[in-house]
């Protein structure tokens, strides 16, 4: 009969070598790494902050509103075109809920009077994909994170003013530059004409006194 101490030891380095113990298996399907984008990549990042998101449902009778979901907000500008967008994903499925561009005719008012929240219009959100114009709400932790969304958003807009004005500037300035162009190509045309009909004029004079002195 074996020693219960002995047996007992036994099972104890049984139990050790069974935990340790990690078989390795090799895969049967082997899958390459995917280079997932976030379309991110060409935007910096001016703001990043915690909130939760609202539309206003109109659709629904009688309208309401209707969480969108909760996650990180961001204000992306693109390095190139120098747009500014508001970008917002949810917690683990990083679905986006919201995705619009930032305007100078938009404006965050108070929501409900909390010192917190913020709604605002704007006519074509991509979250869904396709454009389409909604109403939003956002809330914050508290009336300071509140702040600081609105006084980011504030110089967003203000940006992204300035830009669509020196937008406007330079395509007046091509508008003018073009049209000078214009003018100068119909006043070398002008000249080319005013030349050659002066040169036929000279071929008429000179064949008019040729045949005069055949004449005399």
């Amino acid at each position: 009969m074996a020693d219960p101490k002995e047996q007992e030891q036994d099972d104890h380095d049984s139990t050790v070598e069974d935990a340790n113990h990690d078989p390795h298996y090799e895969p049967i399907v082997s899958l390459p790494e995917q280079d997932v984008k976030t379309l991110e990549e060409d935007e910096e990042e001016l703001f990043k902050m915690r909130a939760k998101l609202y539309r206003f449902a109109s659709e629904n009778d009688p309208p309401e509103w209707k969480e969108r979901g909760t996650g990180d907000v961001k204000l992306l500008k693109h390095k190139e075109k120098g747009t500014i967008r508001v970008l917002m994903r949810r917690d683990k499925t990083l679905k986006i809920c919201a995705n619009h561009h930032i305007t100078p005719a938009m404006e965050l008012k108070p929501n409900a009077g909390s010192d917190r929240a913020w709604v605002w219009n704007t006519l074509a959100d991509y979250a869904d994909e396709c454009p389409k114009a909604e109403f939003l709400a956002i809330r914050f932790l508290n009336a300071e994170n509140a702040q600081k969304f609105k006084a980011k958003f504030e110089e967003c807009k203000e940006e992204v003013k300035n830009i669509q004005e020196k937008k406007d500037d330079t395509k007046s300035a091509d508008t003018v530059a073009e049209k000078l162009e214009e003018l100068t190509v119909k006043d070398k045309a002008s000249e080319e004409k005013g030349d050659k009909k002066e040169t036929e004029q000279k071929k008429d004079e000179n064949k008019e006194e040729v045949k005069a002195e055949e004449k005399n």
